[in-house]
């Protein structure tokens, strides 16, 4: 039998230290933080982030060959408008490593900035105004 897959569910995000990563995904981004069976559980939209710690050994997850903090590409889309999302970041004393520019998404044409993660993960924040 053939299939497709229609979405992403979740992700698994490689991290050097958990609660600086919860915090920030919290607070520059606005999930939601649940821990569920000893795991901590980043909540947005429908979706959910697993924040995993390197320190976990391979037998408590199972993950990639090479699990390493701040290998990671991540692209959120937004409603809010592109220049909110800047002023948002600023106030967050995040910095804007490029942006706005446009860029090829999922649903068309859309607007993005970047910045980094904690562990210095790229981090693509977009919206589609």
């Amino acid at each position: 039998m053939a299939f497709s897959v229609e979405r992403i569910d979740h992700l698994v995000l490689n991290v050097a230290d958990l609660e600086a990563s919860a915090e920030w995904y919290g607070r520059v981004l606005g999930m939601r933080r649940e821990i569920a069976e000893g795991r901590t559980i980043m909540w947005f939209g429908e979706q959910k982030l697993h924040l995993r710690p390197v320190d976990a050994g391979q037998e408590e997850w199972f993950t990639g060959h090479h699990p390493a903090p701040g290998s990671d590409d991540l692209c959120f889309a937004t409603e809010v408008d592109v220049d909110a999302i800047a002023v948002h970041l600023a106030s967050c004393g995040v910095e804007v490593e490029v942006g706005p520019v446009q860029r090829a998404g999922a649903r068309g044409t859309m607007t993005s900035v970047y910045c980094r993660d904690p562990d210095g993960s790229l981090i693509e924040i977009s919206t589609y105004r």
